[in-house]
């Protein structure tokens, strides 16, 4: 079960201009001027009743599953008896799936509203006792299901149609059978499972719920505290660069401060991954990570090789940012202010219906059910005392998908709504077309479709500008997201792949060594860009997929490059091969797990094994740049 989050840190600001589509003209409420979540109306907050109606029937729904847990626990040493046998394991294990998703989402959810409150967090981990406790009473599956033939697997496949579902999972674990252990070996293994659980929980207690944010007084006056979202506006629409750099050195200084305790808990997380990569016989983290979705090792090393040597375009535009905005020093700090100061804000509601005009490409079937999930009750729209930031969509099988938001009335926001109503519907259409089995995509292409919302509404509002300042911003906004999604992701999963290297050499692991290495990469990729300040390089410390989800980060860029040449070919050409294309993605949302990611992209039209496949962004950085050049020129 995965939340897609996506840091905000990493994405660039766009704020358009206060002609652009007149949204503050469209009737809507303002945003709230409360950060107390008792006070927030209940429309813009999560409605959990159709997960459960409230803690009692969650508990109900924990004995539930621990009653069919010990039940498959029993089916132990049946499956040699047949496809019947087979067959009754698997639905039983679909049926224990489905519950899991409900008890885990119920408290996990909750708990990202307010990550103070140690009752829910409690409750959550009650969860993952009972998931580590089924972790180490189902040790036995893989190994029994392996010890039959592959020969004799595929005959009971052949033979029995009720196991079709099943066919793809099945075969894959034969796929992967030499990092399979026996059954002492799994057993052993799954009482690790709590253990290294940890990492990921002291860091989300330190950088969430015992963080202390500071506050500073900018140059009008006003005293702001530094809160995720604080932090991001002043960024984003602050134009003294002073009070931008202030804000900077206190926001990272508090990360800093702690500095050997993150790094500490990164060292958990990198020898974690070793361990557990030895223990299955792989050669390297890498591979373990890549291998469960079988994907080839070349697609991540090929990726971080050409992004690196293709940061030119990249370097251009940070000095035409310098120059344009008149800067004597360019810093990182300055990287989300727009080229063309403006005031305008984007309300929430008018900001859906724009939204969700936006797909209307996707034909009217998928506008539907978008409005539908809008209708639900499902998106938790305001930052609030003690929510987690950032956002996600997060899927309850059964259920529907429950979007996390912390709106701020920016145009960015804006686009981050896009983007999570994206992976909102790739859960729904997934859920809808497939099996409980098959029905949870991989992270692989899961930032497709969020990505083909954000260029779909990019595209409505760049058809529908006409003003030559409107579309400086617009352009400059494509830019951005190939810089915050695409350079600064490669970026990441740069480091994560020399740290996870580190670690398996035996290497020391401490702040000052990450902090280097960081530091290092900084320069390897902005180059005489900007001015490097000191404190940027503990921006490891802040990047959650660092510690809760390893090697995650690199399918930002897989992602983006795959929904730009998806996007390409659903708007570009005939029009039935357009048509094709958009039937083919839809294909793609609508097939969950049922294959390979690498098969199932190729299958709608992208290859990424092709090193062309990355370098068609580079090259496409290089050309909007240019194009920017000119419009610089031209509003001059």
């Amino acid at each position: 079960m995965s939340g897609l989050t996506l840091p905000t840190a990493a994405r660039s600001l766009l704020l358009a201009t206060a002609s652009l589509f007149l949204m503050t003209q469209a009737p809507a409420a303002t945003k709230p001027t409360t950060r107390n979540r008792a006070e927030i109306d209940a429309s813009y907050k999560w409605d959990f009743s159709p997960i459960y109606a409230d803690w009692a029937a969650w508990e109900t729904g924990m004995k539930t599953m621990e009653v069919k847990m010990d039940e498959f626990a029993a089916l132990k040493g049946t499956l040699k008896d047949g496809p019947a046998a087979l067959l009754k394991a698997y639905r039983l294990y679909d049926e224990i799936g489905i519950i899991q998703y409900r008890v885990y989402r119920y408290p996990s959810l909750q708990r990202d509203t307010d990550t103070r409150n140690q009752e829910i967090a409690g409750r959550l981990q009650r969860v993952q006792s009972l998931f580590a406790k089924f972790g180490t009473a189902t040790a036995w599956f893989n190994p029994e299901l392996l010890a039959v033939p592959e020969a004799t697997m595929r005959a009971w496949l052949d033979a029995t149609a009720d196991l079709a579902p099943y066919r793809f999972t099945i075969l894959d674990a034969y796929r992967q059978q030499q990092h399979v252990l026996d059954e002492k070996g799994e057993k052993l293994l799954s009482y690790a499972t709590r253990f290294c659980e940890t990492p990921q929980s002291v860091y989300s207690e330190l950088s969430t719920s015992d963080i202390k944010f500071p506050s500073v007084t900018l140059a009008d006056g006003q005293t702001v505290t530094l809160s995720p979202g604080a932090y991001q506006s002043i960024l984003a629409t602050n134009y003294n660069q002073a009070d931008r750099a202030k804000a900077f050195a206190a926001y990272l200084k508090t990360y800093e401060s702690t500095k050997n305790t993150y790094a500490a808990i990164y060292r958990g997380t990198l020898e974690r991954g070793w361990f557990m990569s030895q223990a299955r016989a792989y050669p390297s983290t890498l591979a373990r990570a890549l291998d469960g979705n079988a994907i080839p090792l070349e697609v991540y090393t090929t990726l971080v090789e050409t992004v690196r040597a293709g940061t030119a375009p990249l370097q251009r535009y940070l000095k035409l940012r310098q120059k344009l905005l008149g800067l004597e020093t360019y810093h990182l700090y300055d990287g989300q202010i727009p080229l063309i100061k403006d005031e305008t804000v984007w309300p929430y509601a008018p900001a859906r219906e724009l939204v969700q005009k936006s797909v209307a490409p996707l034909g009217a079937q998928y506008q539907e059910k978008f409005a539908e999930l809008l209708a639900r009750n499902r998106l938790d729209v305001y930052e609030n005392d003690g929510k987690r930031s950032g956002a996600y969509s997060a899927g309850v099988y059964g259920v529907g998908p429950y979007v996390l938001m912390n709106y701020n009335d920016t145009l960015d926001a804006v686009f981050t709504f896009a983007h999570e109503m994206g992976h909102a519907m790739h859960t729904r259409l997934s859920e809808e077309n497939q099996p409980f089995v098959t029905a949870d995509y991989t992270i692989f292409v899961a930032e497709v479709a969020s990505t083909i919302n954000e260029r779909l509404l990019l595209e409505k509002l760049l058809a529908e500008s006409a003003n030559p300042k409107e579309r400086f911003l617009l352009l400059q906004h494509a830019i951005d997201a190939i810089v915050g999604t695409f350079y600064t992701q490669v970026m990441f999963a740069d480091f994560e792949l020399r740290a996870h290297t580190l670690a398996e050499k035996g290497q020391p692991l401490t702040a000052d060594v990450f902090s280097t290495l960081y530091g290092d990469l900084l320069k390897a990729y902005y180059g005489d860009a900007v001015t490097l300040d000191e404190l940027y390089r503990y921006t490891w410390t802040r990047i959650p997929h660092f510690y809760n989800s390893p090697y995650y980060v690199y399918q930002y860029a897989t992602c983006f490059a795959s929904s730009a040449q998806l996007y390409k070919a659903m708007n570009a050409g005939p029009t039935e091969d357009r048509a094709a294309a958009t039937a083919r993605y839809l294909t793609l949302l609508k097939s969950g797990g049922n294959d390979h990611p690498m098969e199932q992209l190729r299958k709608a039209g992208v290859d990424l094994s092709k090193r062309e496949t990355v370098q068609a962004v580079i090259d496409q950085m290089d050309e909007l740049v240019s194009r920017l050049e000119a419009e610089a020129a031209k509003l001059k």
